[in-house]
């Protein structure tokens, strides 16, 4: 109970515990951001990590000297495509029987379902979109392998979601991140991090699943 009450306030009061870790162990936060992004992307069990945020609020911290931009931009992308990796591989090597797991603790079955919809309407390009998207991130590349896309055609959607995602909102972070007006507003801004991609995600999971439920019954008429 205590660690779950520390990580809803590590993720709504991210830029206060990374600043505070940056003072107190320097350059090992390097790789508790390698660990967090590796984390969040490459296992299903863990989809919950705050993933725009996050890489929001380093690009401000770079942007103010405390930490090195190249290096944290850097070493995320690597654990954004490694993530995505391993939870592609993950999919591959469980296959179809996925869809008779039970939702629990370890696997959440709705955001995995969510994810499937979003893969069967928009494809491969789902691995782009999803990078965006809170839960759709991490399920998306599991649900890639469970579909079996090819592993070549996998990485190529990856490694353009990894950069576009790390890059561009580190980058955003680094030039606007200490604004007098984003740090009097820095809350606010990252709810609407959590929560404005997390219900763009339900509604187009929404959409899909309505639509799959279209052509079901379309087919059987």
């Amino acid at each position: 109970m205590d660690f779950a009450l520390y990580l809803i306030d590590f993720i709504l009061h991210v830029d206060k515990h990374l600043q505070a870790f940056v003072q107190a162990y320097g350059a090992w936060v390097y790789a508790l951001l390698f660990l967090i992004i590796f984390v969040e992307t490459g296992l299903v069990v863990m989809p919950f990590l705050p993933g725009d945020s996050l890489l929001f609020i380093v690009g401000a911290l770079c942007g103010a000297g405390l930490m090195d931009w190249s290096i944290a931009a850097g070493l995320m992308l690597a654990a954004a495509i490694l993530g995505d990796q391993t939870n592609y591989s993950i999919g591959r090597y469980f296959g179809p029987k996925v869809f008779q797991w039970e939702n629990s603790r370890f696997f959440n079955k709705n955001a995995f379902n969510q994810a499937h919809n979003f893969y069967e309407r928009y494809g491969g390009v789902t691995i782009i979109i999803a990078r965006f998207m809170p839960f759709i991130r991490t399920f998306a590349p599991f649900v890639a392998g469970v579909a079996e896309m090819t592993r070549s055609k996998f990485t190529a959607y990856n490694v353009i979601g990894a950069v576009i995602w790390v890059i561009g909102l580190t980058a955003a972070g680094y030039f606007f991140g200490n604004l007098p007006w984003v740090q009097a507003n820095l809350s606010k801004i990252i709810w609407a991090l959590i929560f404005v991609p997390g219900l763009i995600a339900i509604f187009g999971g929404w959409r899909a699943a309505k639509a799959e439920k279209a052509r079901a019954a379309a087919g059987q008429a």
